[in-house]
Order: C-alpha cells, then sequence, then structure tokens
C-alpha cells in the first residue's frame, strides 16, 4: 500500500453549497465535514480535508483512488498522495486562499451548474485567484445531473466566459455527479496531467506552518498515559526527522504583557494521515507531537506559530510592514486604508489583529496586538471592518 506522507497540496475553492465534502467523500471514501478525522495513536490533522492517492491502470487507461482497477479488479499503478486544504466560511476561505498560498500547489474550483455563472462569490473567488497568482487551477462544474444536458453546456460556456482575463482562463472544466462518483476519474487525470508536483527545497533549514495545536487526551487520562501537546501543519521547506530538537516562534507569554518567549523541544511523533513517519519532508499535512503540556497546545492555541531548527527562524515582532493593493469589490465600499484603522491580517497560518500606524507609497505599517514569526515576502490578506462584519478587503506581501 503506498500511504505514508502526501507530496501535493490541492486548495478547494468554491461556494460551501457546491458540493465540497461530498467531492471530498468521492475522492477519500470519507465523509469528512470541514475535517480530518482524529489520527490513530493520538495525533490529529485538522487543516483541510483528508489524503487521498491516485492510480493508474495501464490495461484500461482508467484513473482511480483504489489500489485495484474498478474495471478489470487488477492492482493500479500508484502516482502520487495528495492532501486537500480547506477551510469553512466563504471569508474565513478567501483569506486562507491568499494567507496560505505558500503551502497550496494548486487549486480545485467548484462551481454549481444549477446555478448562473458567475455568482458574486465566484467573481470573488477568481479575484483571489488573480491575486495569489495560482496557475494550476482545475474548474469543476457540479451537480450536473440537476440540469438539462443543454443548460449544462450553456453554463460551461458561461464559465469559460467567467474566466476570461483571469489567471484560471484555459482551465480544464471537469463536469461531475459527486454522490455518485462520476466523472471522478477525468478530475484525477486532470489533477495528473495539470497540477504538477513543485520542487521542494530539501536542503534549506525546516520550516512548518502550525494549523492546529491541540490536547488529544480524553478527560480522565491516567497521568502516566498523559500524551504531550500536538502540532499539525504543512513543511515548506527542508526536512523533520523523529527526535529532532526544534524551537517554536512566537512561543508563549507567560504573564501579561511579558515578551513571548520562544519553545524548544524534541521531537517526539510525526505522522502522515495515516501512517508514522520517521522523517517528514515538504508536501501534504503532518502531524508532530511533543513533550510539552498539553494545557499550551489545546483548543489552537498555537496556531499560526511557526517550527524550525533553534536559531533558524524569522525574528518574532510585533510591526509589520505590506505592500498592498486593495481589492476591486463590488459589493463593498472599498475606500483607501486609513491610519488609525483596525485591521484583521492574515499571513502563513496566522491570523492577527492590529492598527495600521503609517501608510506611505503602498505600504501599510500594522502594530499587532501579538507578535508574529514571518518570512519576508509572505503573502498577506487584509479585512477590515465593514459594518458588523471583518471583510476581505486588500492583499499584499510582507516587505
Amino acid at each position: 500500500m503506498h500511504f505514508l506522507q502526501a507530496e501535493l497540496n490541492i486548495g478547494m475553492l468554491g461556494h460551501v453549497d457546491h458540493g465540497k465534502t461530498t467531492l471530498t467523500k468521492a475522492l477519500t471514501n470519507k465523509w469528512t465535514a470541514l475535517h480530518s478525522e482524529e489520527l490513530k495513536r493520538g495525533i490529529s490533522i485538522r487543516l483541510g480535508y483528508a489524503d487521498f492517492s491516485i492510480y493508474y491502470c495501464k490495461d484500461c487507461s482508467e484513473y482511480s483512488v483504489s489500489e485495484k482497477c474498478p474495471k478489470c479488479g487488477k492492482k493500479a499503478e500508484f502516482k502520487r498522495r495528495i492532501s486537500i486544504v480547506d477551510s469553512p466560511g466563504h471569508e474565513t476561505l478567501m483569506t486562507t486562499a491568499i494567507s496560505a498560498s505558500s503551502i497550496i500547489d494548486g487549486c480545485i474550483f467548484l462551481i454549481a451548474a444549477n446555478e448562473p455563472c458567475p455568482q458574486p462569490q465566484t467573481a470573488e473567488h477568481l479575484m483571489i485567484l488573480n491575486a495569489t497568482g495560482t496557475k494550476n487551477v482545475i474548474v469543476v462544474q457540479t451537480k450536473v445531473d440537476l440540469v438539462s444536458k443543454a443548460r449544462a453546456l450553456e453554463h460551461r460556456a458561461e464559465i469559460e466566459n467567467a474566466l476570461k482575463g483571469s489567471v484560471a482562463e484555459g482551465a480544464p472544466i471537469i463536469p461531475i455527479i459527486a454522490t455518485h462518483s462520476v466523472n471522478v476519474d477525468a478530475l484525477l487525470e486532470a489533477i495528473q496531467e495539470k497540477i504538477p508536483t513543485p520542487k521542494r527545497d530539501t536542503t534549506a533549514p525546516p520550516r512548518l506552518y502550525v494549523s492546529r495545536s491541540f490536547d488529544v487526551n480524553k478527560p480522565g487520562t491516567d497521568i502516566p498515559k498523559i500524551k504531550g501537546g500536538v502540532f499539525g501543519g504543512s513543511l515548506t521547506q527542508g526536512v523533520l526527522k523523529l527526535g529532532d530538537e526544534v524551537e517554536l516562534r512566537p512561543g508563549i507569554q507567560k504573564k501579561d504583557k511579558s515578551p513571548y518567549e520562544p519553545i524548544k523541544f524534541k521531537i517526539t511523533a510525526l505522522r502522515s494521515e495515516t501512517d508514522a513517519l520517521e522523517q517528514a519532508a515538504p508536501g501534504g499535512l503532518i502531524a508532530l507531537g511533543s513533550p510539552l503540556d498539553p494545557s499550551i497546545t489545546k483548543s489552537d492555541t498555537l496556531v499560526g506559530s511557526v517550527v524550525g531548527l533553534p536559531g533558524k527562524l524569522p525574528e518574532v515582532s510585533d510591526t509589520i510592514n505590506v505592500k498592498y493593493s486593495l481589492l476591486d469589490r463590488k459589493d463593498i465600499d472599498n475606500v483607501p486604508l486609513k491610519q488609525n484603522e483596525p485591521i484583521v491580517v492574515n499571513v502563513q497560518t496566522a491570523t492577527a489583529i492590529g492598527v495600521i500606524a503609517n501608510l506611505a507609497k503602498g505600504i501599510a505599517t500594522i502594530k499587532l496586538k501579538r507578535p508574529l514569526c514571518v518570512d519576508k515576502g509572505s503573502k498577506v490578506a487584509l479585512s477590515r471592518k465593514i459594518g458588523q462584519r471583518w471583510r476581505l478587503s486588500g492583499w499584499g506581501s510582507i516587505n
């Protein structure tokens, strides 16, 4: 069986009612809602849905997610293992598409055939793809079973027209009936052909962005059986090995208003969704076990942190400079940013609240309520308060 670590992260965009969970069920055979199921041996991964593998039968020229060909029953050739990356909610999904673009290698863009295209959110998500420069895009035309053949073809033309001028222009458009796994093989073939595994720098110092942190112990667990805190995330470079001494930044604040202190610990466990690992390389989602008190890591307390070798991580700061552009949104009055305006920043896997301290020549200096550990050049999403909601308003990069 070819499990172990996935080598590719694919993000999912699209309206939450367009069948992302159903498509994930067709790919992974798991009804996972919005998170991966908990893993065995006390480690969970909850960014995204789940992992799946692509297999190919040479005799039938058929792609599938099964080791045995669905047509002839013979053993199929393993191609790749892939992690699906997603997060709930419209605005959250959009900011994740920008701030987590550093771990996403391609995108499946769902558009429902039973609605005219483009819907407002379809246009917004195309805007996000343009902002991030995400070029490895596959469009999935969902719910084609709910319309006539003639309407499905009309809708396909609407999609093609909506994609014109965007980074997704010319992307494959795959009609799918996910509830019955119809045409999933065509989607798998498109993934193989259109979303290559990027070259990874395994010689660089390891860098893992933490997207989950939690306590896996059940209430009432005997003290000798308590397991240390767990982190979930994705490596963007380098290699982590079981037993490595690592550092987590920005760390924790031991007292109110005291400086954040980095945490050092040894890796006690490494897992992909299905397997224990001796070492982890970039690509796919992994879980990392530690000897830390689980009260430190519970309830996603350390999401947005960065793990790497001691002394090899970026400096921690409560002030960032963002070279930004405002999004051209038709649904809100997205006026220029103002000094002293509150702002929500999504960068890497972190979400932070701040205030704009200065604006000059397209660069916003933002004073954060809590410090971040971020690389220069990292993609940033900016959300501002409009009415009673935080709305995605701009994007940029750390200057």
